[in-house]
C-alpha cells in the first residue's frame, strides 16, 4: 500500500547533509533495483554538489550520475514518501516531517578521508553497503511492520 493508504507507486527519499555521496549513491542504486512504479528521491539539508567520486565508483557498476544535482529537502514532496532513510553518522540528519515512516542507517561520511586511495576505498566501501541494504528497502514496503 502506498501513502495514501492503497495499491500504487512506493516512494522512498534517501537523505544526508550533502546531497553529495552517501544519498546520490542510494537514490541511483535504488532507482535500478525499484519495482515497477517505484519513485526514489534524494536530498540533503545542507545540499552542495555532487562528489566526483560518488560518480566515479557507481560508474564502476554502470550507474551514470554525472548529471545529477544536490537537492534540498525543501524540494522533497515529504506527503507522498513512503520511507524516509536518513544515512547521517557524525552529523546532524535532515529533520523529517511527523507521521513520515523513517530509518536511520549510520553510514559515515566516505569524503571524510584523506588521499585518493583511501577515498576511493571508502566511496566504494559506501556504495556496497548501500548495495546490500537497499534490496530490502522494497520488500518491507510490500510487507510494512504491524501498528
Amino acid at each position: 500500500m502506498n501513502r495514501a493508504g492503497g495499491p500504487g507507486p512506493r516512494t522512498i527519499v534517501f537523505l544526508c547533509v550533502a546531497n553529495s555521496a552517501r544519498s546520490q549513491m542510494a537514490e541511483a542504486i535504488a532507482r535500478q533495483i525499484a519495482p515497477p512504479g517505484a519513485r526514489v528521491l534524494s536530498a540533503g539539508s545542507n545540499p552542495w554538489r555532487v562528489h566526483p567520486m560518488a560518480v566515479r565508483v557507481l560508474a564502476e557498476e554502470g550507474l551514470d550520475i554525472a548529471g545529477a544535482r544536490s537537492k534540498s529537502v525543501d524540494e522533497i514532496p515529504f506527503a507522498t514518501a513512503d520511507l524516509v532513510v536518513t544515512l547521517c553518522a557524525d552529523e546532524v540528519c535532515p529533520v523529517t516531517p511527523p507521521g513520515v515512516r523513517r530509518l536511520h542507517w549510520p553510514i559515515p561520511d566516505p569524503a571524510k578521508a584523506w588521499g585518493k586511495e583511501e577515498l576511493l576505498r571508502r566511496f566504494r566501501k559506501t556504495r556496497d553497503l548501500l548495495r546490500s541494504r537497499i534490496p530490502d528497502l522494497f520488500a518491507s514496503l510490500e510487507h510494512p511492520p504491524s501498528a
